[in-house]
């Protein structure tokens, strides 16, 4: 019963490690309001190499209209996968201009590669599911001031 019981706890402890870690991680983020055929979301803005390879890992839920922007030095094929992520979610390859490549649903705690279909400035991560609710596909564009200008 000892055992169990110290058992138990310490996976409490985990879990309220890595529920600090995934909020810590969350509030050291920018955040931008984008906008997709009237549709508005806010986006964690994740600019810098460590903050694209910590993406949304070890979190367990998003907020409803809430996901994660993606902004790369230069635009070039980009891939992700969902290693230690949890949430099930949808990424949006965008270009420079602002238009959507392609969408991917993505399975949690997977290795597969998710790439663009052409040269992405962008990716943005929302719930899975969550573009095709609102009937956003390729070709659509996304606005706001997070986005560079195209040249």
């Amino acid at each position: 019963m000892t055992r169990r019981f110290a058992s138990l706890l310490a996976c409490a402890l985990l879990l309220v490690t890595m529920a600090a870690a995934s909020s810590t991680a969350a509030a050291d983020l920018p955040t931008t309001t984008l906008t997709i055929g009237g549709h508005a979301l806010v986006a964690e803005v994740a600019a810098t190499p460590d903050q694209r390879a910590t993406g949304l890992m070890h979190r367990f839920s998003l907020k409803p209209d809430h996901g994660m922007l993606f902004v790369f030095e230069r635009p070039e094929r980009q891939a992700f996968w969902m290693k230690n992520t949890y949430i099930p979610l949808s990424i949006a390859f965008i270009d420079p201009a602002g238009r959507i490549l392609n969408i991917e649903d993505m399975a949690p705690q997977t290795e597969n590669s998710h790439w663009s279909k052409g040269a992405a400035l962008y990716a943005l991560e929302m719930r899975k599911g969550w573009f095709a609710e609102r009937g956003i596909k390729p070709g659509d564009r996304i606005e706001g001031t997070a986005l560079k200008k195209a040249k």
